[in-house]
């Protein structure tokens, strides 16, 4: 195996790309299913090791069509894997056919016989729960410890189907099928919800929750009770207190669950309407969660009240009865934690099923009748490291027998066992080793003979095991890890992905999973209210998904790979990405982000990177060439141009280096700092002889931008190191802070400002385009886990929302940018959305800075993000100043400040020259040491 060279494995986190791919695989997964398919295919390289007779791009890209195969169902072109075609031809083949009568879906699994939600809520008054996990219960009205949130408990009926009776004796059973569940609302073409608008005389099933806060009361099955705001709980100000009505002096019960009491609290505060209830059955255990009924206490009358009033209660009524369904859809005695991933499982398989074969979703399905054990226990394996632990060493407080969950978990193809394993693969012989202590595994080495000083590290002993028990006894070491280990378990490689596959489609993307729950759960993020409106389906077909996943695997391998200096599987790993990029078939999609291709072409940048840091340009040029064949219409396209321009020049290729910049000109994906930059370079390589005709941009781009130049005592001047100064206050400072002062002093300027970027446009953009960025667009929201819309990054965002953004912007024009500000200040603060920070930036910096920039460069600036976020979103100056008149006009500059070894980047010159187009006053300010005499 070749490693990399030093130098480049000390920068080989640096280089171009590899951040972005680590955030694109997000949380690496335990399991590579195509892993062996994925290396053993037979792929030409692209680029040949350095010893290696290298060939032309043309001839390594040649016969990809090869690799496809016809389908004889629909006659489109499949590749020629086996899992493609056979996957391809059961779409086909069940294309068009009609769902049997008899065929269950997951709705009906809970109305099943032999459900075990119906089981237990037929034995709900006599439910004896686990004691350890109802001193974890706490009120979503009520203050509650981090430490606990993971085991919030609720007790309900499960059912989706939501019977309400009525105080007449009568009944009426809502269908709740397009009801959102987790809180996402989803609207479809065809969704026509069915539900009340008046909630007068019904009996709405609740329960009684964080108890563990109030007062000591005996309670009994059929006591009264009563509820009563509380307004000024500082944990939700929606609260509600169900306080005891039988006994003689009124005391606090618990609280009604958050989602209700969002919607009953607006009923009691804005209509006056009260509420009372009886309970239906007592726990057991003292502080779990109680049932009750709640009816309203007076007929409802609609005939007294103003049109718009109507509509409001009826709004409200609406989203009560939809508050009770969704409580009834958690299973009894489901902790928070595992109500979170059953609805993440119900959703996915809900609105996404054509990318699950029958098999998949069954097996998916019978999670859902698993033991709540078992649920649990599972749950909390998936979401710790591992792969491998000891039986010995789990112990939750919230699961009752942990060996009968293993044991229902095997059995069902969810956890694989060593009592269960009689031959290990030596990966899991590794990872079985690295669960073992470092005094366990020197005692295991002391029987081998194997010197092992007690300064030997862990992975180190690990390796002395596997070079001294080869492939032949590698069945006694397992019998000797095992005798110290006692059993262990891990999560099966089937029951890995497809839950791996299940919370990417339901967050789209590798970043997020259960804890997004519990962050809000705790009220710690509050993501911004939107309407998920879906039309088409982000992967359109179950290839596409496989397609991607694949390319998620070969990406992850690289990232592996580069981490291990393995550079004979980095070059595979490009060309295996080119490969598939040859083969993938050109289909315009809204959103390439999703497309195979688009992360095998994350894979070849980094590529490139990696074989400029090897100064191997000319395998750097091939794969620049490969990706503007391939990629016609990419925002990227402007950095490959550029790179490959400049590869071109390092190999002395200057004619053909000054081309490709021209050629990139024309391009209209070519944009921002990358066509300055581009400029730049004609400019420079093209001067006679070479060209003699003067472009048409050189005035605009070698336009002299301010400067000005500030004298400070320097602490260290090595190079790669960040400048630091000693202020005007004698404090060590960064050459941004020293410069802050300056400007503030009289010879500055006086001015006030702020050392931003970016932060402070990005911020201001948020706030006053907000309604439209959480606008109502098909299909750019999926999760309520969002914090911007999908389409944020490309050209659909501005053309699907022109009218609004224009209609925006003219109000802007018009100097209402500052109550636009304020207003989505007051209503969203707190809320997460991308670029916003509420904490870096006061409202009223935030007002000084819309009021001094003036409503004309507010509204450009506005227009530019809109248009082009992705391109413009970095590289803005780094201090933002202003300052106000006696007039109560005032006036804005933006400043870059670079120290004595620094220089303009492309991006910042292309930012500094649109301000100064725009009518800004912006300037550079070079932070030097004093001139020694």
């Amino acid at each position: 195996m070749m490693k990399i060279r030093s130098k480049s494995s000390t920068n080989r986190t640096m280089l171009t790309g590899r951040e972005s791919l680590i955030r694109l695989i997000g949380k690496r997964r335990r399991f590579l299913p195509n892993r062996q398919s994925i290396l053993s295919d037979p792929i030409q390289s692209v680029v040949k090791d350095e010893n290696e007779t290298e060939k032309s791009l043309e001839e390594r890209s040649s016969g990809s069509d090869s690799d496809m195969v016809t389908c004889p169902v629909c006659g489109n072109k499949v590749r020629g894997e086996e899992y493609m075609i056979n996957s391809h031809l059961d779409a086909c083949l069940t294309r068009g056919t009609k769902r049997k009568l008899s065929q269950q879906t997951l709705l009906q699994f809970n109305f099943s016989p032999r459900s075990k939600a119906q089981v237990d809520q037929t034995n709900l008054d006599d439910t004896k729960s686990n004691p350890t996990s109802h001193d974890k219960d706490m009120t979503d009205s009520s203050v509650v410890d981090i430490d606990e949130a993971n085991s919030i408990t609720y007790e309900s009926s499960s059912s989706d189907n939501v019977s309400l009776a009525y105080t007449d004796g009568s009944a009426e059973t809502l269908v709740t099928d397009d009801i959102s569940i987790g809180g996402r609302s989803t609207i479809n073409d065809d969704e026509n919800v069915n539900s009340d608008d008046d909630i007068s005389g019904k009996l709405l099933a609740t329960f009684i929750v964080g108890r563990r806060y109030c007062e000591e009361e005996e309670l009994h099955t059929g006591n009264n009770v009563s509820l009563c705001r509380d307004p000024e709980n500082i944990k939700d100000s929606n609260a509600i207190k169900v306080l005891s009505a039988d006994s003689g002096c009124i005391k606090v019960l618990g609280y009604i669950p958050r989602e209700l009491a969002e919607h009953l609290s607006k009923l009691m505060d804005t209509f006056g309407i009260s509420f009372e209830g009886r309970i239906m059955s007592v726990p057991e255990q003292s502080r779990a969660v109680v049932p009750i009924q709640i009816w309203c206490q007076e007929k409802i009358s609609f005939s007294e009240l103003e049109d718009e009033k109507v509509k409001v209660l009826q709004s409200l009524c609406r989203h009560v009865i939809n508050a009770v369904n969704l409580g009834e859809t958690a299973p009894l005695g489901m902790v928070k934690y595992q109500q979170n991933f059953c609805l993440l499982l119900q959703e996915v398989l809900k609105s996404t099923p054509h990318v699950f074969t029958h098999d998949e979703k069954t097996f998916l399905e019978k999670f859902l009748l698993l033991s709540n054990d078992s649920q649990r226990l599972f749950i909390r394996l998936y979401t710790r490291k591992g792969p491998w632990f000891r039986m010995s060493s789990i112990s939750y407080a919230e699961i009752l027998d942990n060996q009968l969950a293993v044991k229902e978990l095997s059995e069902a193809g969810y956890i694989c066992s060593t009592e269960t394993t009689s031959e290990l693969h030596k990966d899991d012989l590794e990872q079985i080793l690295n669960i073992l202590t470092v005094g366990e595994l020197r005692e295991i080495l002391s029987a081998t003979n194997k010197k092992c000083s007690h300064s030997s590290r862990k992975q180190e002993s690990i390796s002395l095991l596997l070079s001294a028990y080869g492939d032949r006894s590698s069945s006694l070491l397992y019998k000797m890890v095992l005798e110290k280990t006692g059993t262990c378990i891990r999560i099966s490689s089937a029951a890995d992905s497809l839950v791996w596959r299940v919370e990417r489609l339901f967050f789209c993307n590798g970043e997020q999973d259960l804890s997004a729950f519990l962050l809000v759960d705790l009220g710690i993020v509050k993501y911004p209210t939107y309407n998920c409106i879906v039309t088409d389906q982000l992967f359109s077909s179950r290839n596409d998904l496989l397609s991607y996943e694949e390319a998620l695997e070969v990406a992850q391998i690289m990232d592996e790979s580069l981490e291990e200096d393995d550079s004979s599987m980095v070059l595979r790993c490009i060309a295996i990405s080119i490969s598939r990029i040859s083969s993938c078939a050109a289909k315009a999609i809204k959103f390439s982000c999703f497309s195979a291709s688009w992360v095998y072409s994350k894979v070849v940048l980094l590529g490139v990177s990696f074989l400029e840091s090897e100064r191997r340009h000319t395998d750097a040029i091939d794969l620049l060439k490969h990706l503007l064949l391939n990629f016609a219409k990419d925002r990227r396209r402007g950095y490959w141009t550029l790179r490959l321009s400049i590869d071109l020049e390092h190999l002395g290729r200057v004619n053909e280096s000054l081309s490709v910049a021209e050629s990139g000109l024309d391009d209209p994906w070519v944009r921002a700092g990358s066509r300055v930059s581009l400029q730049r370079r004609v400019l420079r390589l093209g001067r006679p002889p070479r060209r003699w005709k003067v472009p048409s941009y050189s005035e605009s781009v070698n336009r002299k931008i301010p400067e000005v130049h500030v004298q400070g005592r320097p602490i260290n001047c090595k190079t790669g190191t960040k400048s630091r100064f000693y202020g005007e206050d004698g404090e060590q400072c960064g050459v941004e802070q020293l410069a802050l002062q300056y400007y503030a002093g009289e010879d500055g300027g006086q001015w006030q400002g702020v050392h931003s970027e970016s932060g402070i446009w990005l911020t201001v953009f948020g706030l006053l385009m907000w309604d439209v960025i959480f606008s109502d667009v098909p299909n750019v929201f999926l999760t309520r886990f969002q914090t911007s819309p999908l389409d944020l990054d490309t050209d659909y965002f501005y053309e699907a929302r022109k009218s609004i953004i224009e209609q925006l912007l003219s109000k802007i024009q018009e100097g209402m940018a500052e109550e636009i500000l304020i207003t989505s200040w007051e209503s969203h603060f707190g809320t997460s959305c991308r670029g916003v920070n509420w904490n870096r930036h006061s409202l009223t910096e935030l007002r000084a800075v819309v009021t001094c920039i003036g409503s004309g460069c507010m509204a450009t600036i506005c227009r530019h993000l809109a248009q082009d976020y992705r391109s413009w979103s970095s590289g803005m100056p780094d201090l933002l100043l202003w300052r106000f008149h006696s007039d109560y006009s005032g006036e804005a500059k933006l400043v870059e400040v670079k120290g004595p070894r620094d220089r303009l980047s492309e991006q910042q010159r292309a930012w500094l020259l649109f301000f100064m187009d725009s009518g800004f006053n912006a300037e550079v300010c070079r932070v030097n040491p004093p001139v020694s005499k």
